[in-house]
């Protein structure tokens, strides 16, 4: 699962809404926001079912984040292991009994580094939102690949669609840009034949972009890596990003 354009709160509460469906962060799992589920003698609306969903398959949203690699973590072994101690209220002497820690001392200054790596992480949150802010680029927010090339001027814009689309932009192209900057421009202008909030099929997005060029896999693959679209981990949905 790809967490980020998921916020803070999402991940705390384990689940967010996509296209009319409570999902479940960690497994992809989709509740219709429409359909009243029944589970014994309880009925849940679909929040209350990604609820119950996310209590029974994951244990709650703490075990499910503290589970992933560490490579999305940023957390060492240790601090998992603390943090699960923590988590349980363990009593810090019981800690240095159950753990790889050797003294209660040692306990409290893992609690106290901690803490000091929540206070970063706000700080370091605070400063990619400035830099957000700061971003004067006329590029699409989803976009991976921000830098100089994408400061594109109106005119210029309106060159390149006039070259490409010579029958209006309505219409087809010959050819893809090789050069970045063009390229988004194709692309900005590509993504508006999609509606936001509706899912598309992989048959569906291909039907569409099938209109535009005949290579329509690269298409599809351009519209993914530069952040104009995403899709689901098996590729049978997809939907405008941002």
């Amino acid at each position: 699962m790809d967490f980020q354009d998921v916020s803070v709160d999402e991940l705390v509460k384990g689940y967010h809404t996509l296209n009319g469906h409570f999902h479940c962060l960690f497994c992809g799992e989709l509740f219709d926001q429409d359909e009243v589920f029944q589970m014994e003698q309880h009925f849940f609306t679909a929040e209350g079912m990604v609820k119950q969903h996310i209590a029974e398959q994951h244990r709650s949203p703490f075990h499910a984040i503290i589970a992933l690699d560490k490579k999305m973590t940023g957390l060492s072994s240790v601090q998992v292991e603390m943090l699960q101690h923590f988590f349980d209220e363990t009593g810090d002497a019981e800690i240095v009994e159950r753990s790889s820690v050797n003294s209660v001392s040692t306990v409290r200054q893992h609690r106290f580094k901690l803490r000091e790596k929540e206070r970063q992480a706000k700080l370091f949150l605070a400063l990619m939102e400035a830099l957000k802010e700061r971003d004067k680029y006329t590029v699409h927010k989803g976009a991976r690949q921000v830098d100089e090339r994408y400061s594109i001027e109106g005119a210029e814009r309106e060159k390149v669609l006039k070259t490409y689309f010579k029958d209006g932009v309505d219409g087809s192209i010959s050819s893809i840009p090789s050069k970045e900057k063009k390229k988004l421009i194709i692309l900005q202008q590509i993504i508006t034949r999609f509606k936001r909030g509706q899912t598309y099929s992989e048959k569906e997005v291909n039907a569409v972009l099938k209109g535009v060029h005949e290579d329509y896999v690269s298409l599809r693959r351009h519209l993914i890596e530069y952040g104009f679209m995403d899709r689901n981990d098996d590729g049978s949905s997809y939907w405008v990003k941002g």
